[in-house]
């Protein structure tokens, strides 16, 4: 028979993503079935009351802590070390917050020499943080997601006027000056700089040119619908003066999914303005893939194009009768993956539709795992793997059981998987673990798509 232990804590707020790794954590503890530690939000009590559990008057500035398990001195012991986990997370590093930090963006902003603000907050809330920072006079980084275009817009308009660059809303990645933010690889510094509509396309260009050897300046995420028609571009084209007009760049490279034509036009017209040279990732029929994209930026610079690492799976089979599925976080990489293969159901997990309420897949891989899982023999199904600080610390740990358990079945798994060597993860123990359950991985999604292809037999 099972017990529950429920606790609340007022007055306590910690972000979802820490409250997420600390769920993982205890749901991993001697004892312990069940785990909800979360923000008492009316989504987290929600999903609290489905697992069964009997709550208390509760609100979204409570802390949640949920815990079912077979022993009460098991539970006991696990909230204990909950404690410690929650008290690390309220712990400032040494020399970091002062006793009573700033309360807006603007107060922390005269306090300190700063020019860039990162926001991560609830979409509803996001756009009155962004506007705070912008009329601060602070470029603003939105990780934020599920902001209405509306907000967007103003946003980036007065951004305009002011001299300063919104990236986002939804930008998972960018680099600074050497500094990554958001989910950020480890690259080396160099001479090309990157303008994103997307994180996830951002960091699989970036990544192969650091294994081809080449740095970059800067990456400066703009946010997925920054080049509709409804927000037209207005980022895109500031963050373009911005690299033309920065000595260290020698190269753009602008990665985008399919852009509205209109603001296509105007992007092309701003690009042959500019005295640095662009090459485009512009996804679409017809168009280069990111794999390509990079070739294309290597050979400008006069660098060597190298054979991107691939662990090919042994005895894998040509021409299967099953179907292909495409399991992505990364929404880039899906629409790429789709593009190439051009048939096919594919899913992306990171989309807002999947996110409210949960962290990115790059960091819970739940609802990834439990669609791998019910994939019927004889299919084949491709997944990307993003690695970098900010993602899952040891993504291969979790999945090669559930690819281990798909190949046995007579699943196909081709992994593409994006990251630098020197990612905190380590990318060839990431490679080697996912290759030893039974997946062939690649470094390129368009290499891992097209084998993909060929192994299910799709004409080309």
């Amino acid at each position: 028979m099972s017990t529950d232990v429920v606790r609340v804590r007022t007055g306590v707020y910690h972000d979802s993503v820490s409250l997420m790794r600390v769920s993982r954590t205890a749901t991993a503890l001697p004892g312990v079935e069940v785990a909800v530690v979360a923000m008492a939000t009316e989504l987290n009590l929600g999903i609290a009351a489905e697992l069964g559990f009997d709550l208390p008057k509760a609100g979204p500035a409570d802390l949640l802590i949920a815990l079912r398990g077979g022993e009460a001195d098991a539970l006991e012991a696990a909230l204990a070390e909950l404690d410690g986990l929650l008290a690390g997370l309220s712990t400032p590093p040494a020399g970091g917050a002062a006793e009573h930090p700033p309360h807006t963006v603007r107060a922390a902003a005269r306090e300190h020499a700063a020019t860039l603000a990162l926001v991560s907050v609830p979409g509803p809330h996001a756009f009155a943080e962004a506007l705070d920072a912008v009329e601060a006079g602070l470029s603003v980084m939105i990780f934020s997601d599920n902001v209405p275009v509306e907000q967007e817009v103003l946003l980036k308009r007065r951004a305009a006027e002011l001299g300063v660059l919104v990236m986002g809303p939804d930008c998972g990645t960018a680099v600074i000056g050497g500094a990554g933010l958001g989910f950020a690889n480890v690259l080396r510094p160099g001479p090309v700089g990157l303008v994103a509509a997307s994180g996830t396309g951002a960091q699989q260009v970036a990544c192969l040119l650091d294994h081809a050897g080449v740095g970059v300046s800067h990456v400066l995420g703009v946010g997925g619908r920054d080049l509709s028609a409804d927000v037209g571009g207005l980022s895109t084209l500031r963050a373009l003066e911005a690299l033309d007009a920065d000595p260290a760049t020698e190269l753009i490279v602008l990665i985008s999914k399919p852009p509205a034509p209109e603001v296509a036009r105007a992007v092309a017209e701003t690009v042959a303005k500019l005295g640095t040279p662009v090459v485009t990732a512009l996804l679409g029929p017809g168009q280069d893939d990111l794999t390509t994209a990079t070739e294309t930026a290597l050979r400008a610079l006069g660098a060597p194009v190298p054979a991107w690492p691939s662990w090919p799976a042994p005895g894998t089979a040509r021409g299967h009768a099953g179907g292909l599925r495409g399991i992505y976080s990364g929404g880039t990489l899906c629409v790429e993956a789709r593009l190439i293969t051009g048939s096919g159901e594919f899913t992306d997990f990171g989309d807002d539709a999947y996110t409210v309420g949960r962290a990115h897949p790059m960091i819970d891989p739940t609802l990834r795992l439990e669609a791998l899982a019910e994939v019927p023999p004889g299919e084949v199904v491709l997944i990307d793997v993003v690695l970098g600080h900010g993602a899952d610390p040891d993504p291969a740990a979790t999945l090669a059981p559930v690819i281990a358990g798909a190949t046995a079945r007579g699943v196909t798994v081709i992994v593409a998987l994006v990251g630098s060597e020197g990612d905190p993860q380590g990318l060839n123990a990431q490679a080697e673990t996912l290759n030893a359950a039974g997946a062939a991985v690649f470094t390129s999604n368009a290499q891992a798509a097209g084998h993909a292809a060929e192994v299910a037999g799709i004409a080309r």
